[in-house]
């Protein structure tokens, strides 16, 4: 559960449509980076892009799962699922700009008209557009799509991250729709990776991990986790992919997202590193918990039942089970050495994992009460948690994939709490 340096991602959405990599040489950096992060080099040559024929690949599947679930027709707007059918990226506004995804045909776009020859550079699947002037309605163009592509059963699709606005335009200016959510869709598609997605993956996991190493050595008595965080991210550019960390030290390590609260570290302090990158868009979600210089027996004992927790999990990740299995495995080891129960503090006060993909946090999670089945090509982040208010917190985080065999690491666990990584 990472929150990125939010300047590495400003910098990547003012990027142009399909771009991923930030140059190194595009940034002023500090002349005296250590020697382990001025040394990095990029590495996107063994970067594949998701072809044209996944993405057309995609957009049948999503057909198929309308007709099955009888829904006429989606709609989404700039943002994830929009890059992932058609590999478009548009910054929402005021105006309407839409995709339509219809159970049979050809996609169509609506689009303010003065924008429309941007438009036109940019799509690449589907040629029809359809412009209104900033006096006219969007959604009265989009129930024309809906009826022009054929109406069966008058239910539309919306994507969950639309904006409220657009739905109840649609509910205003159009008729003889009800409208429904696109999850089964979406998620449906999202959820299972293919191979050239889980290679991408397991490139964001790779670069993470080379750019902790190259960090981790570099922390000092006294430094702050703004400068130890600007060391990371500054890893992450050297490496030629954007991407950053929250840092936390201390008692701060028991907040799960973090403390505002300046911090300094010291010796003996427990320290927390949660982060990754995006590699095509696919992100990676690594959390490493050690101490500067050497732990108390008190939060080796910690760290070890956190890795204990974390191991349970993994085990208990097979295609077939439940998602719900997973939280109940690790959180029974963390409730068997006297923490919890449940969500209870000190103990594991959130679900143990979360699905991960294009979106740092999506479909689906390892909690309680999620009965769906895991299936090969489902990808997860393992992260327990330990959180201990007023003392410290430990959070070992990887991400997995399931295979057909049972569970896969993108890269290895931290071995023991004097070596993240071994």
């Amino acid at each position: 559960m990472n929150m990125y340096n939010r300047r590495d991602f400003l910098l990547t959405s003012a990027g142009v449509a399909g771009a991923s990599l930030i140059p190194s040489t595009g940034f002023a950096e500090p002349a005296d980076l250590p020697e382990s992060i001025r040394s990095l080099n990029p590495t996107p040559d063994d970067v594949v892009p998701i072809s044209d024929n996944e993405r057309l690949a995609r957009i049948g599947k999503a057909q198929r799962l309308m007709e099955e679930n009888k829904i006429d027709a989606i709609v989404m707007e700039g943002g994830t699922s929009m890059r992932y059918f058609a590999d478009l990226r548009w910054g929402n506004s005021e105006r309407t700009f839409a995709l339509v995804i219809p159970a049979r045909g050809e996609l169509a776009w609506i689009c303010p008209a003065f924008e429309e020859q941007r438009a036109r550079e940019l799509i690449r699947f589907g040629t029809e557009v359809r412009t209104w002037e900033e006096d006219g309605s969007p959604f009265k163009l989009l129930g024309s799509i809906f009826k022009d592509r054929g109406v069966r059963w008058g239910r539309i699709g919306l994507e969950e991250r639309l904006r409220v606005f657009i739905f109840e335009g649609l509910r205003r200016d159009t008729s003889g729709f009800e409208f429904v959510d696109a999850v089964p869709v979406t998620a449906g598609c999202r959820m299972i990776k293919s191979p050239a997605e889980l290679a991408l993956m397991q490139k964001a996991n790779v670069v993470t991990i080379e750019a902790y190493k190259a960090s981790f050595g570099n922390l000092k008595e006294g430094m702050t986790q703004n400068e130890f965080g600007g060391l990371i991210s500054a890893a992450f550019r050297k490496l030629g992919f954007p991407g950053g960390a929250m840092v936390s030290f201390g008692e701060y390590t028991a907040f799960p997202h973090g403390s505002r609260t300046p911090q300094k570290v010291k010796e003996g302090d427990m320290v927390l590193v949660d982060g990754g990158c995006s590699v095509e868009g696919y992100a990676s979600d690594i959390t490493r918990t050690f101490v500067l210089g050497k732990p108390t027996q008190r939060q080796r004992d910690i760290w070890n039942l956190e890795r204990k927790a974390q191991d349970a999990a993994f085990a208990a990740a097979k295609p077939g089970a439940p998602c719900e299995a997973v939280d109940a495995a690790a959180r029974k080891v963390i409730t068997d050495a006297g923490f919890g129960p449940e969500y209870k503090l000190p103990g594991l006060p959130h679900r143990t994992g979360h699905g991960i993909g294009m979106d740092g946090h999506e479909w689906t999670n390892f909690v309680k009460g999620n009965k769906t089945l895991m299936q090969p090509g489902m990808c997860f982040s393992d992260e327990p948690t330990i959180c201990i208010y007023g003392e410290f917190g430990i959070r070992l985080e990887d991400c997995l994939h399931i295979t057909d065999d049972g569970a896969r690491m993108f890269t290895a666990q931290s071995p023991s709490i004097e070596q993240p990584f071994g």
